[in-house]
């Protein structure tokens, strides 16, 4: 049973959230959290607002306590995904991913995060497999498509990559600052073709 007074409070942190206002928005989510410890949603959103601060030992403290009262929430496995992939502990991460994957294998939300944690990891290949999963349903998702890029100039395979990226800025300006500002394309930062599609 909800109850509308939690609702509200819930409600009123979620809009502090929205608004970038993270710490005002834990304090509504605190507040519903001392009358009910194993409230979901405010341990989810409050541990989110933490790692968007860049608390993330707090956030994952939050995460885990949702996580023995809901194990297999996605939306909290989900976040504390990315959020061990903000701490650099890749191998937890990557585990996490492919515990959700075996039952969900099409979990594109996951996938995404997978790909990065394999970029990281220096593990080319193997995230192109993610974005191909990935552009199989969202053939035109930018994001996807900028990464698999990267991963291919990472393997020396420019002329796909520029390809790609050509591809990719014409759907919006801001990929063209992306790979500008890419440590993944600073191999190609001399190439006549990259210049002129960054230019």
């Amino acid at each position: 049973m909800t109850d509308p007074k939690t609702n509200s409070i819930l409600d009123e942190g979620n809009r502090l959230f929205l608004h970038g206002k993270l710490k005002e928005a834990i304090t509504y989510y605190d507040k519903i959290l001392n009358d009910n410890p194993e409230h979901l949603s405010s341990l989810n959103n409050k541990g989110y607002a933490l790692s968007k601060l860049k608390d993330f030992d707090n956030a994952i403290k939050c995460y885990d306590v949702a996580l023995q009262l809901h194990p297999n929430d996605l939306s909290v496995l989900v976040n504390k995904i990315s959020t061990i992939r903000k701490q650099g502990n890749f191998v937890e991460a990557l585990l996490l991913c492919d515990k959700i994957l075996k039952d969900n294998p099409k979990y594109n939300i996951v996938l995404y995060h997978k790909e990065r944690i394999l970029f990281s990891m220096d593990k080319f290949e193997e995230s192109i497999l993610c974005c191909n999963s990935i552009l199989k349903d969202y053939p035109d998702n930018g994001d996807v498509l900028f990464d698999k890029s990267c991963n291919l100039v990472m393997l020396s395979n420019f002329d796909e990559a520029l390809n790609l990226l050509e591809h990719v800025i014409s759907q919006g300006i801001q990929y063209k600052v992306k790979a500008k500002k890419s440590k993944s394309f600073e191999k190609l930062l001399d190439h006549s073709r990259f210049q002129k599609l960054v230019s």
